[in-house]
């Protein structure tokens, strides 16, 4: 398993770093975000409703590992669910919703700790001198959070289909339609 983390965090680290600047940049704009939310709304749902959940985690192949880290790469796009992809990747390939979820938040590990030393590095080049402590403390407040949220998510989702994760999504994204159609919200 500790291999197909290893090749399924592959994508994202690599397409990560090539397109840094304009992931930081052009990607950065709302009306992308709000598009993302919807659409990626709709593949979560259908992925969901086509599931033939047959496949548990011990079924995983490395062209599964791929594909799920070529899913998480699309959450570099802003609006497009890490998790949401991953999950919809692996009920798209027939995992169960729990070992496609288990497997998206262990490829979370390597993602989420080397985006996070990224920042790091990038802080310290700062010539501002960063607050170290409030950083630890909400890391730290941060994973153990995390922590919860992830055993409640399993739980969850062994009974319940992704329907209510989609209709927020496409709310939120309705909502970033309508703010920034009225000029409440700038693009940028």
């Amino acid at each position: 398993m500790g291999w197909l983390v290893i090749v399924g965090s592959i994508p994202i680290g690599v397409l990560g770093f090539m397109y840094q600047d304009f992931i930081e940049g052009s990607l950065r704009n709302l009306w992308l975000t709000a598009t993302m939310l919807l659409v990626f709304a709709l593949v979560i749902y259908a992925a969901d409703k086509a599931a033939k959940t047959t496949r548990e985690l011990k079924d995983l192949t490395w062209k599964h590992g791929i594909i799920y880290g070529f899913a998480q790469a699309m959450a570099l796009i802003p609006g497009v669910s890490r998790s949401g992809g991953t999950i919809a990747a692996g009920l798209f390939m027939g995992y169960t919703r729990e070992a496609a979820a288990r497997y998206s938040f262990l490829l979370a590990i390597p993602a989420v700790l080397g985006s996070g030393l990224f920042q790091v590095l990038k802080i310290s080049e700062d010539p501002v001198i960063p607050a170290w402590g409030p950083i630890l403390l909400s890391t730290a407040i941060a994973f153990m959070v995390a922590l919860a949220v992830i055993a409640w998510f399993l739980k969850y989702i062994s009974t319940h289909t992704f329907t209510p994760f989609v209709i927020y999504r496409i709310g939120l994204a309705l909502v970033l339609f309508g703010l920034l159609g009225a000029g409440v919200l700038s693009a940028r």
